[in-house]
């Protein structure tokens, strides 16, 4: 089942004894997990609460958590996390997790207990006995991450529930941002809701003053310094990064990317080549294309690649030790700007 089918079964009051959430979207798991929560215990039953850790836990002792009857109130809710044994390859662990114990309660669990099982992987072996049997006895759902083109819906959802508006122009700054994390998503809008207020708009400026810059975004701001031949601006940008514990060599492969990207664009441009397609064959993210084709236009082919070249050198400057690499950073800014 889809992480929204659970849900809903959840918020109905539709409770099984048994849940496994599964997927890298930590936004549907923790969402799933906080609504399991409020429908099985009372607002401050800790007592009935049990989270275990899987990779320090056997699984046996958990089931025998949930077998015995709890004490106060009528249930009792058993987190479990990192169940590893789902994986094609488990980790290896001091202990073994007596599997068979965890099937025999699956085919049979008691009505008094809710175990939540919480598999942080891309995906579980569901060849394993004990994989199909918690899909046929328990409630199974994938929380993966987000489809591309559901990410900007998911921001005007969000902006909507926060009661702020988001600027056409800043839609497409969050998107490339925050598109791999709804989790970071809701933070960054929840911060922008506290800043512009109820009823406000969250302009582009604002957004890229306040939101928590990702480094393949400040490589794109980097990239515009060098294009607007503002030093100041490039090394300012750098030092954020270099807080960020970002290294040179890293920031010139970003960088490389960048102009790289820009450089393609401009070619595939002269051959004809509509935006959509440009973005099936270099793969990145369309905002990327979008900015690749706005930039490009103040490039010629020549100086792209003289640029590539530049980035090159410095590489193997700092790779081959013939240069500090702040220092081969800084003096890359400046000649590039310079020229």
């Amino acid at each position: 089942m889809t992480h929204v089918e659970v849900m809903k079964q959840v918020k109905k009051g539709q409770i099984t004894p048994v849940y496994l959430l599964y997927g890298t979207e930590s936004y549907f798991i923790q969402n799933i997990t906080k609504q399991i929560t409020k429908n099985v215990l009372a607002d401050s039953d800790d007592e009935n609460l049990s989270v275990y850790d899987l990779e320090e836990t056997p699984i046996q002792e958990v089931i025998t958590d949930a077998e015995t009857y709890p004490f106060f109130g009528d249930r009792k809710l058993i987190i479990a996390n990192n169940p590893v044994f789902l994986k094609a390859k488990p980790d290896k662990l001091p202990f073994e997790h007596d599997l068979d114990t965890l099937t025999n309660y699956l085919s049979q669990p008691v009505d008094y207990s809710v175990i939540v099982f919480i598999a942080p992987y891309e995906k579980i072996d569901e060849r394993k006995k004990v994989s199909k049997t918690l899909k046929k006895n328990g409630t199974v759902a994938a929380c993966l991450p987000i489809k591309e083109y559901e990410v900007k819906n998911w921001i005007t959802n969000l902006a909507g529930s926060l009661k702020i508006t988001i600027a056409d122009d800043a839609y497409e700054m969050l998107e490339a941002e925050l598109s791999g994390d709804l989790h970071l998503l809701r933070n960054e809008l929840t911060k922008l809701s506290f800043y512009v207020g109820e009823g406000g708009l969250v302009t582009k400026e604002i957004a890229e003053n306040l939101v928590a810059h990702s480094t393949d975004n400040s490589s794109l701001r980097l990239v515009d310094a060098v294009m607007e031949r503002d030093l100041h601006k490039a090394v300012s940008i750098y030092k954020d990064l270099e807080k960020m514990k970002e290294e040179p060599i890293g920031l010139i492969a970003l960088l490389a990317f960048q102009f790289r990207t820009i450089l393609r664009v401009k070619l595939l441009k002269q051959k004809g080549y509509s935006q959509g397609q440009m973005q099936k064959q270099i793969s990145t993210h369309p905002y990327v294309i979008k900015i690749a084709l706005n930039r490009e236009r103040k490039f010629s082919v020549n100086r792209l690649e003289e640029i590539v070249d530049k980035l090159t050198e410095a590489d193997a400057a700092i790779k081959q030790g013939r240069m500090e690499k702040e220092l081969a950073f800084e003096l890359l800014l400046y000649d590039l700007i310079s020229r």
